[in-house]
């Protein structure tokens, strides 16, 4: 299986030459103000520059307005857009049209109900995020390092393009793999020491352990 592997919330340029050698078909830069992991669009096209010709790069967002879109494209240059708050169906197609680039919408999930809400997004968004719900008290729409029922997935049309997010890290890839059959997954908080401190060791690991379930899937 040709499976899309994103390393999101990267700050640091050894954490995007571990998640590039590891071999990240995308690395995530995150533009909201309450993320320990926020960024600034010129250090994200700084360090998005040793993913060209390697991996894609996305400009992660939560609500933003133009003026933070046309800050963050012209100085990140991103391959995609993800949008990963409460944006509409006309909003997302604002976005797309405004900046010709596609657009991964992301979706929290804990019920099966939840599906509902991407279908008139469908043909509309690019790509979608399933992540789970944040705990009571966050503020964050993700990288909150919790997870939700994978086979909530189970009622999916086999041919919705997503990749799947929350709380995943080494340990626990290997099941949501074989739970899902996600074609795509994004982690954040399961490779790092710290909220926003990225750990090219826990990186590292999460490649192996990837690895390791897709030669265990492949038999």
């Amino acid at each position: 299986m040709n499976l899309d592997i994103k390393i999101c919330g990267l700050k640091t340029d050894d954490a995007v030459a571990a998640a590039l050698d590891g071999g990240a078909s995308h690395i995530g830069f995150i533009f909201f103000a309450k993320s320990p992991r926020n960024i600034d669009p010129v250090e994200a096209g700084r360090l998005r520059k040793a993913a060209i010709g390697r991996a894609k790069a996305v400009a992660v967002t939560v609500d933003a307005d133009d003026a933070t879109f046309d800050a963050i494209v012209a100085a990140m240059k991103p391959d995609f857009l993800q949008l990963h708050g409460h944006e509409t169906v006309e909003r997302v197609a604002q976005v797309k049209a405004r900046f010709g680039l596609p657009v991964i919408k992301a979706f929290a999930l804990r019920e099966r109900d939840d599906l509902d809400q991407i279908k008139p997004y469908d043909g509309v968004a690019d790509m979608f995020l399933f992540d789970a719900k944040p705990p009571k008290g966050s503020e964050l729409p993700g990288g909150n390092g919790v997870s939700f029922d994978w086979q909530l997935l189970s009622a999916l049309d086999g041919q919705v393009p997503y990749m799947l997010s929350g709380g995943l890290n080494a340990a626990n890839i290997g099941a949501a793999l074989q739970a899902t059959n996600a074609r795509g997954i994004d982690i954040s908080s399961g490779v790092e020491s710290a909220p926003g401190v990225k750990d090219v060791s826990l990186i590292k690991e999460f490649f192996q352990a990837v690895r390791a379930a897709q030669s265990v899937n492949a038999v």
